[in-house]
C-alpha cells in the first residue's frame, strides 16, 4: 500500500463512484461536475491552494483525500489553518490513517496549526460528514458518507468542532394556519417589503443581489467565507438550466435586497439512475425520473442584519412553503443549519421541521 499524487485528476475523482454502487442512499454528482469543482481552473482555486492524495493497493485507488489552505478563509477569520476534503476511503483503518499522516504533513508544511474538514471545498460547496441517520438518500447538493467513515477520521485523532443539522419538513395544514396569523402581523408592520421572484432574463443582477445578501448575511456566521465574483459568476451559469423563477426569490425594500430565498427540486432522485454520467442506457430511466421528483430542499435562507427581528424569516418560509406546494412537493429538506443558530433553527421548528440528519466538522490540532 503507498499514497501518491493522482495520475490525472479523473483518477482522483472515480472512487466515490465505484464505493457508492454498493449503497442504495449514496447519490454522487455528474462526473463532470466532480471534475470541474476539482480543477484548478475552478474559480474557487484562485484564493486557495490544494494538493491531492490517493491510496494505492495491489493496483487500486482504495482512498483519496485533498488536502486544503483557503487563504481568504484564513484571513477574514485570522486563523492559521487548513481543511480536509473530498475524503472517500474504504473501511480500513491503515488506509485513512495513511491518508490524514500525509494531508497532515503537507499541512505542517504549509505553516498551519490545525486541520479541519471535510469541506469540499469550503462552506460554500458541500461540507461535513454525516454522523445520524443513513438510510435515507442525500438531498441535491449534499454529502453522503457511509457510517464507517466517522471511525475512520476519529481514530486518526479528529474531534467535533460543530454540528450542521438538515431539517426535514412536511406541510401540516394546522401549523401553516396559526403561522399564517402571526405573518399576517408581521406583514402589517413591514409593509414597505414586498416579495420579487427572480428575473431569468436579468440573472446576472438578480445574483449580484444573492451576492450582497449573502456576504451581508451569513458573514458573522461560523464558518463563513465571501465567495468572490468569479464564483458567483461561475454558479449563475451553472445552475441557470435548471433555475425556474419560483426557485430563488426575494425580500426587498425600494431597489435593495435585504433578504433572499433559494430552493432546488431534488434532482438527486434522478440522479441516482446515472452514476455519474449519462449514456443511451440510464437516459429515459433518468428522465422518467426528473417527472417523479416530488421534494425539494430550501439551500439558502438569509437576512441582512439591519432586517433581522422583524419576523421576516416568517414571510419568507411562508412564501417558500406556497411555492413548494404549487410545485407539488410532499417534503422538503431545510439544510444546512448551525447547531447553535438557535434563532433560525427554533423559526424552522415552528412551521414543523424536524432534524432528521446532522453533519459534523472535525478539527485537530497538529
Amino acid at each position: 500500500m503507498k499514497i501518491r499524487d493522482p495520475i490525472t485528476e479523473e483518477e482522483f475523482v472515480e472512487l466515490p463512484y465505484i464505493l457508492s454502487k454498493k449503497n442504495p442512499y449514496w447519490v454522487c454528482e455528474l462526473k463532470k461536475d466532480a471534475l470541474k469543482l476539482i480543477s484548478l481552473s475552478h474559480p474557487f482555486w484562485s484564493l486557495a491552494e490544494r494538493k491531492l492524495f490517493v491510496c494505492e493497493d495491489k493496483g487500486k485507488i482504495v482512498g483519496r483525500i485533498c488536502g486544503i489552505v483557503n487563504k481568504k478563509y484564513n484571513e477574514f477569520h485570522n486563523e492559521n489553518g487548513a481543511f480536509f476534503g473530498f475524503f472517500d476511503c474504504i473501511d480500513n483503518d491503515d488506509v485513512s490513517s495513511m491518508l490524514f499522516d500525509a494531508v497532515e504533513k503537507w499541512a505542517k508544511e504549509k505553516g498551519c496549526d490545525f486541520i479541519r474538514g471535510p469541506a469540499n471545498p469550503s462552506s460554500n460547496y458541500t461540507w461535513g460528514l454525516l454522523v445520524e441517520n443513513f438510510n435515507e438518500s442525500n438531498v441535491i447538493m449534499m454529502p453522503y458518507n457511509p457510517p464507517y467513515y466517522i471511525k475512520l477520521i476519529e481514530n486518526c485523532g479528529y474531534k467535533k468542532e460543530k454540528d450542521l443539522f438538515a431539517f426535514k419538513w412536511k406541510y401540516d395544514d394546522e401549523i401553516i394556519q396559526k403561522m399564517k396569523i402571526l405573518n399576517e402581523r408581521i406583514v402589517s408592520q413591514n409593509r414597505n417589503l414586498y416579495f420579487e421572484f427572480i428575473d431569468l432574463k436579468k440573472i446576472d443582477l438578480a445574483f449580484n443581489y444573492v451576492k450582497e445578501v449573502y456576504n451581508l448575511a451569513w458573514e458573522k456566521n461560523w464558518g463563513f467565507v465571501a465567495m468572490s465574483e468569479e464564483e458567483i459568476e461561475n454558479m449563475a451559469k451553472e445552475i441557470k438550466m435548471i433555475l425556474k423563477k419560483e426557485y430563488v426569490f426575494f425580500v426587498k425594500n425600494g431597489d435593495r435586497a435585504v433578504a433572499f430565498c433559494f430552493m432546488l427540486p431534488d434532482f438527486n432522485l434522478a440522479l441516482k439512475k446515472l452514476n455519474g454520467s449519462i449514456n443511451i442506457f440510464n437516459i429515459i430511466p433518468f428522465l422518467y425520473s426528473l417527472l417523479k421528483i416530488k421534494s425539494g430542499r430550501m439551500l439558502a435562507l438569509g437576512v441582512v442584519e439591519d432586517y433581522r427581528g422583524r419576523g421576516i424569516e416568517v414571510m419568507m418560509i411562508l412564501k417558500a412553503i406556497e411555492i413548494a406546494k404549487k410545485l407539488g412537493w410532499e417534503w422538503g429538506e431545510l439544510s444546512w443549519t448551525l447547531e447553535d443558530n438557535i434563532k433560525i433553527n427554533k423559526t424552522i421548528e415552528k412551521f414543523g421541521g424536524k432534524v432528521y440528519k446532522k453533519y459534523r466538522i472535525y478539527r485537530k490540532d497538529l
